[in-house]
This record gives structure tokens, C-alpha cells and sequence, in this order.
């Protein structure tokens, strides 16, 4: 008897979504602590509205260019398996996107893109830097169709 194989499915433009949004939550916490970091490191208190405003607005132009992101590496994934080193080189091109936008985000809310801006570029680079790659390896677990199993059920 011969052994039926499921033909390689893609990620769903929904899993997408809504794996940008679990990933713009960690982001935002992340965000808010580093920058409440940062400027306390710099300045002797954290600067928690500047924080909320940086988050806020990376959680909003973030999930629009994670989304991108997302869906240009699943035109990449062509065997239906993300290894580690491809999970890593997807972490790297994140990673330089959106340390890029946090430091120009941070620029503009703190009006100085020196000091503090490009202390909580830099130090996001880093954590968001294994937060990021473990996400990924958490969503790698959770089947494809899962999403849609699910939404169909309601």
C-alpha cells in the first residue's frame, strides 16, 4: 500500500497576520522596557511616554513591513521546512530592517536620532535579536492549517 503524501501548503496570508501580531506584542514590550532603559541609563529616569509613543508607533508601521517580510520569505520556503541557518538568515534580514526603523522612530520621538535613539536601536538589536528567532521556532511548531481550522470552527 502505497503511502499519500499532503501536498506542500504554504503559509496562510491569516497565520501571517496573525503571527505579525503576536510578534508586534513582544516587540512593544520590548520596546517600551529598552527605551525606559535607555533613557534612565542616560538620562537618570526612564522617559515612559516617550517609550509608549516609540512603541505605539512601531507596533503600527512594524506589522505592515512584518507582514512584507513574512510573505517574501514564504515565496523562498520551497520545501516546506525552515532549518535553523534559514530560521537565522530570516532573523538577520529582520533584524536590520527593524533596527533600522526603530532608530529613525526613536529619532523623531526623542527629536535627536544621537544618544538615546541609537542606544534603543542598538540595544533592541539584541534582545528583539532572540526574541525574534525564538518566535520563529515556536510558530515553526504549530502546524499549517492550524489557523484555519481553527477560524473555520467559530
Amino acid at each position: 500500500m502505497g503511502t499519500t503524501e499532503k501536498p506542500f501548503q504554504r503559509e496562510s496570508h491569516l497565520r501571517s497576520i496573525i503571527k505579525g501580531f503576536t510578534w508586534r506584542v513582544i516587540a512593544f514590550l520590548d520596546t517600551l522596557a529598552m527605551t525606559m532603559l535607555v533613557t534612565f541609563i542616560i538620562d537618570g529616569k526612564p522617559h515612559i511616554e516617550a517609550g509608549l509613543a516609540i512603541a505605539a508607533f512601531e507596533f503600527i508601521i512594524k506589522i505592515v513591513i512584518y507582514y512584507g517580510h513574512e510573505r517574501a520569505w514564504q515565496s523562498a520556503w520551497k520545501d516546506g521546512v525552515f532549518t535553523q541557518k534559514e530560521t537565522l538568515i530570516k532573523t538577520v534580514t529582520w533584524r536590520v530592517l527593524a533596527t533600522a526603523t526603530t532608530f529613525i522612530i526613536s529619532g523623531k520621538v526623542l527629536g535627536s536620532f544621537a544618544g538615546a535613539a541609537l542606544g534603543i536601536a542598538l540595544g533592541e538589536s539584541v534582545s528583539k535579536f532572540a526574541f525574534f528567532y525564538l518566535h520563529e521556532r515556536l510558530w515553526l511548531k504549530i502546524p499549517l492549517g492550524t489557523v484555519s481550522d481553527i477560524m473555520r470552527k467559530k
